[in-house]
């Protein structure tokens, strides 16, 4: 079965059911982990209001430090249930392709994500990196929602 499970996390409730849920099954299978975290790359000019009141050194530390909160509990929670896990932090302005990038090259067999279930318009104007990953990725990805 599947030994090496791929599982971002974005700090949101739904993503750290996602990341307990995918731990528990990687424990299931004797799988290891990897958690994966994705921040965009600092903008100038933008609408997010953390780039427009950072510099960008302080928007690299700030981005540094969710990204150690995040993975933090990731790490603990996998040592909590006795699984292996590593934790990435990627800067990139596409989560999807970070993700499918990220599992090819830790060798990861499977991809483990949250979907907020959006349909319909919200679903169109929102997008999803959980659709986009599931269009674009050719390792088998298993969606929580």
């Amino acid at each position: 079965m599947y030994k090496h499970i791929l599982i971002p996390t974005d700090g949101s409730d739904l993503s750290w059911m996602s990341m307990r849920q995918g731990i528990a099954f990687a424990k299931s299978l004797n799988a290891r982990v990897t958690a994966l975290t994705v921040s965009p790359t600092f903008r100038a000019v933008t609408v997010d209001p953390v780039m427009v009141a950072d510099t960008p050194e302080q928007y690299r530390k700030d981005c540094e430090a969710a990204a150690a909160r995040y993975l933090g509990a990731a790490t603990g929670a996998a040592e909590e249930m006795g699984v292996t896990c590593e934790s990435v932090h990627v800067v990139n302005d596409y989560p999807y392709q970070a993700i499918i990038e990220t599992a090819q090259s830790k060798g990861c067999d499977l991809i483990f994500m949250a979907s907020h279930g959006r349909r319909g318009v919200a679903a169109l104007l929102l997008g999803s990196e959980t659709t986009k990953v599931l269009t674009h990725s050719k390792i088998p990805v298993l969606v929580y929602r």
